[in-house]
């Protein structure tokens, strides 16, 4: 991201409007995703707008459907998850880096308000893909001690906020490489032997589904926020040398013995709030730059993964997931998904605040996370990610064999 002062930005949240609804829909918990579950969808008291009731309503249907076609399919055993904030379940809280998410406000719509280390005010994509597969309802950290190598077998995350393909990136923020979730990862497989034994950790390790989710970082944080890798290369050739190490991470995994992988591409991150605050073209509005070079790198990304899956053999699966357009519709028209505000994040002053700048001005923090598409001023919030999740598990999810 561009340089911006440190501090207290002028401004103020928007008050949520009037809530014209008082309904929710039951998130559901690891037990009934479990294996006797029967698709069942209840209800509990919680305020929220006619709108959001129906959008709320229709991602979870969606979710609800496919962990039913995912367990007449055949069970997935464990899901297992590498990249950046989008899916970082806490681990940047057990290494010392000031990018962290584990106060509030921050979870504050997480299983008993509790602040994780997720980067939003609940669950993220990888959370609810855990629980339409008839996992568990949320993904633990790797580096949460309190999980043991039992709970870690059905599920696990890698993922490092602020980190990227480029190792740089996770220079910059004090955060885990690719390259360090990589060895974690051969770490796991060996816990995982001792613990179930070989031919049971084998069986897990090839048919548990891999996500990549990272990118991002390296040009929001990397490429357009310092000058080093931009003296190097073009955008054009920064997003050819990404994608190298993207397609580099996919062969080490597979050689480890990942079979089904999902590898996304990356979001419009020319209209997140953080990247409308600094855009000095048009102040509130996208960058329209940084979005088209989300397009290319996002297409060569998908051209790359096409290939791998030509090219890894019997057996092995690669599939490209489109992150773009699913969250460019929702930025584009929010209203129709039942968002009342695109433009800011929930917490603070919604225009610059992410981590530690949450807590500074939690004060300022918006009542109903549900009408705001962002809960930071670069990440989704919760109900936002149950969208995106929905959408994720009717695409790429359906490839999958």
């Amino acid at each position: 991201m561009p340089r911006v002062a440190i501090g207290v930005l002028a401004g103020t949240v928007r008050a949520p409007s009037a809530l014209a609804a008082t309904f929710s829909i039951y998130t559901p918990t690891q037990a009934t995703y479990g294996p006797s579950w029967t698709c069942k969808l209840r209800t509990r008291h919680r305020k929220m707008s006619s709108r959001t009731v129906q959008y709320w309503a229709l991602a979870t249907l969606v979710l609800l459907s496919a962990s039913c076609k995912a367990t007449a399919a055949g069970k997935v055993p464990a899901l297992i998850v590498f990249g950046d904030s989008t899916v970082d379940a806490g681990n940047n809280d057990y290494i010392p880096t000031i990018v962290r998410a584990n106060f509030p406000p921050y979870g504050r719509d997480f299983d008993g308000g509790v602040a994780t280390g997720r980067f939003s005010n609940g669950r993220l994509i990888t959370d609810f893909l855990s629980g339409a597969l008839g996992l568990a309802s949320s993904v633990p950290a790797y580096l949460d001690g309190s999980y043991t190598i039992d709970q870690l077998a059905t599920g696990v995350s890698f993922a490092s906020g602020a980190t990227g393909l480029d190792a740089l990136t996770a220079q910059l923020s004090s955060v885990i490489p690719l390259s360090q979730q990589l060895e974690y990862f051969k770490e796991y497989k060996e816990r995982l032997k001792l613990a179930k034994g070989e031919a049971v950790a084998d069986k897990i390790i090839a048919e548990a589904l891999y996500v990549f989710s990272i990118g991002t970082n390296d040009f929001m944080l990397n490429y357009f926020g310092v000058p080093l890798r931009a003296a190097e290369y073009t955008p054009e050739e920064y997003a050819t040398y990404l994608v190298g190490l993207a397609e580099a991470a996919v062969r080490d995994v597979h050689e480890l013995g990942a079979r089904k992988v999902i590898f996304t591409g990356i979001p419009s991150f020319g209209c997140l709030p953080a990247l409308r605050t600094t855009n000095v073209d048009a102040p509130g509005e996208c960058n329209e730059e940084y979005n088209r070079v989300s397009l290319r790198y996002s297409a060569a990304i998908r051209a790359a993964m096409g290939r791998l899956d030509g090219e890894l053999g019997a057996g092995a699966q690669v599939v490209y997931s489109n992150v773009y357009d699913e969250l460019y519709a929702i930025i584009a028209s929010p209203s129709e998904y039942g968002f009342e505000n695109v433009a800011q994040g929930c917490c603070g002053t919604g225009v610059i605040e992410v981590s530690v700048l949450c807590a500074v001005d939690a004060e300022l923090t918006c009542q109903d996370a549900d009408e705001y598409v962002f809960f930071d001023a670069i990440h989704p919030t919760q109900r936002a990610y149950k969208i995106l999740a929905g959408g994720f598990i009717k695409t790429a999810l359906q490839v999958i064999r």
